[in-house]
């Protein structure tokens, strides 16, 4: 009878073991896994155009004086709980105050209609971001840095040109976003087929305005056939999967709005870039089909304080959350080394 009462208080022990676990599990939202080595609070800050961003500030575990800090943004369509979130918490394991938060129109970020992109908001959301980390305490307000990840890596280098506050910034698997809009993959778009694209997308717009609805854009599918592109069947495998899929991300669980990229074809963004004194370092895989923006975008930056690095093997998305390439110690040192 002792051994039989024994067995059931264990048993009881790990029943109760493994509700708490999933307790915990169901209040942790992120595609990552959760660390212990860091504080993790959700805040909200407004931009200048007084849309309240959302966002995660992660803090190392017991520190005292004030410290570096760092924004994070990005992929576009992706919310913080996803890359960027998994940007931050490592940042922060490594010793550095930081902030993931959803940009403007996405993710628990306020601003409508939802899902619409601005280069023009989307610089902003970074410079908002620095607002916010330079009232904290704890934050070395001269010791502020931001990544920005895939189409938020061209918006931060865009923030970095702007914002003289912006101490260092890394731009991850970077797009231009205004460039893709406006000309297509590989420049493919010529000045005639853009005429015809922006024309269909003004039409679209005066039926969204009669309609009071907004069209949709293309997105990923929901299934693949096997004929897709390779870059669309990276983005699968990391939005559409459990490997990265969130439902308040727009590439996981929805569309962009059809008429969104009418300003990303019109203000193109870097224009200023190679007036950037402050330090940039920009990462991308070797096997991304992304690379050339990378690549013409640090060919523009100016200055000894300047660094490209391809990651050998890489694609794509394995600069979202593949730890084995993302190359977090040089991410660590770079920040450590302009940061100071």
């Amino acid at each position: 009878m002792k051994q039989l009462l024994v067995y059931l208080f264990a048993v009881i022990l790990f029943m109760g073991g493994c509700l708490m676990s999933e307790a915990k599990n169901k209040d942790w939202d992120k595609t990552f896994k959760k660390s212990d080595k860091v504080n993790i609070e959700k805040v909200n800050f407004k931009n200048r155009y007084g849309i309240i961003l959302a966002g995660d500030l992660y803090t190392p575990k017991n520190t005292k004086a004030k410290m570096p800090a760092i924004a994070v943004s990005g992929p576009f369509g992706a919310v913080k709980e996803q890359s960027s979130g998994l940007y931050a918490q490592t940042m922060a394991e490594r010793g550095f105050i930081t902030l993931a938060f959803d940009p403007s129109y996405t993710g628990e970020s306020s601003g409508e209609p939802r899902h619409v992109a601005s280069p023009d908001i989307n610089t902003e959301d970074f410079s908002a971001a620095v607002d916010f980390l330079s009232s904290l305490d704890n934050v070395d307000t001269e010791k502020i840095g931001i990544i920005g990840i895939c189409g938020f890596g061209g918006f931060g280098i865009n923030a970095a040109a702007i914002d003289t506050r912006i101490k260092a910034a890394a731009a991850v698997t970077m797009y231009d976003m205004t460039r893709v809009s406006a000309k297509g993959y590989n420049d493919s778009i010529d000045e005639q087929a853009r005429y015809e694209m922006k024309k269909q997308l003004n039409e679209q717009r005066t039926k969204d305005f009669k309609e009071g609805t907004f069209a949709k854009a293309p997105g990923l599918p929901d299934k693949l056939t096997g004929e897709e592109p390779q870059f669309i069947k990276d983005y699968f495998g990391y939005y559409k999967t459990k490997r990265g899929f969130h439902a308040r991300s727009i590439n996981s669980n929805g569309n962009w709005n059809m008429t969104s990229s009418l300003s990303l074809i019109n203000m193109p963004i870097l224009q200023y870039s190679d007036e950037i004194e402050s330090a940039v370092l920009v990462i991308h895989g070797e096997n991304a089909h992304s690379r050339y923006f990378g690549e013409d975008a640090f060919k523009k930056l100016k200055g000894e304080n300047k660094e490209l690095l391809i990651v050998e093997g890489a694609n794509h998305v394995d600069l979202y959350d593949n730890l084995e390439k993302i190359p977090f110690d040089k991410i660590e040192k770079f920040f450590r080394e302009y940061l100071k």
